[in-house]
C-alpha cells in the first residue's frame, strides 16, 4: 500500500473511533450495552487474535496450532476455537479419518480482521521499545514512591 492508501487507513480508523465516541456520548459513556464491545473483547482477550494470526497462513489441524502456541493449555484452544467458530471467524472441518482429523481455518470474516488487527501489529512492533521504557519508568517511580512511604513511618530508634 502507498503513504495515500495508509493515510486513508489510517482517516478511516480515526472515523470509526470517532463515530464510536459520539455514540458513547449520546448514552452518556455508558458503553456496557455496546454492541461493538462485545466484539472488540474477543479482539482484546489473550489467545484469539493469536490463533486467527496462527490461522493466517492457511489451514491447520489441532496438534499443529497447539505446537505453534505452545503455551496455551489444550481446553483453552479447544474453548477459544469453539469462540472464534461461534463468532464465525474460523470454521472446522472434520474429515473421516480413524482417527478423526480436524482441521481450523480462517472463514472471509476471519481474513478480513487480518488488515486492522495487522495495523496494531505494526503500531506494536513501532512503538514497544517506547512501551517498555514507559513500564521500567513507572516501575522505577513506584518503587522510589513505595521506599519514601516506607522511609516516613519507620521505627525510630532509641
Amino acid at each position: 500500500m502507498d503513504m495515500t492508501g495508509d493515510i486513508a487507513v489510517a482517516d478511516q480508523m480515526l472515523g470509526a473511533v470517532a463515530a464510536w465516541r459520539e455514540m458513547a456520548a449520546v448514552v452518556g459513556d455508558d458503553v456496557g450495552n455496546c454492541p461493538v464491545r462485545s466484539v472488540l473483547d474477543k479482539v482484546g482477550d489473550k489467545w484469539s487474535m493469536l490463533l486467527v494470526m496462527t490461522l493466517s497462513g492457511g489451514p491447520l489441524r489441532f496438534n499443529e496450532i497447539k505446537r505453534r502456541v505452545p503455551d496455551i493449555s489444550q481446553k483453552m484452544l479447544t474453548q477459544t476455537l469453539r469462540d472464534l467458530q461461534r463468532d464465525g471467524l474460523v470454521s472446522r472441518q472434520v474429515f473421516p479419518t480413524v482417527p478423526p482429523a480436524v482441521e481450523y481455518r480462517l472463514t472471509k470474516l476471519g481474513e478480513s480482521v487480518l488488515g486492522p488487527f495487522g495495523a496494531l501489529v505494526s503500531w506494536a512492533n513501532q512503538n514497544h521499545g517506547a512501551i517498555f521504557a514507559a513500564r521500567a519508568e513507572f516501575e522505577r517511580k513506584t518503587a522510589a514512591s513505595r521506599a519514601s512511604k516506607s522511609a516516613d513511618f519507620a521505627p525510630i530508634s532509641r
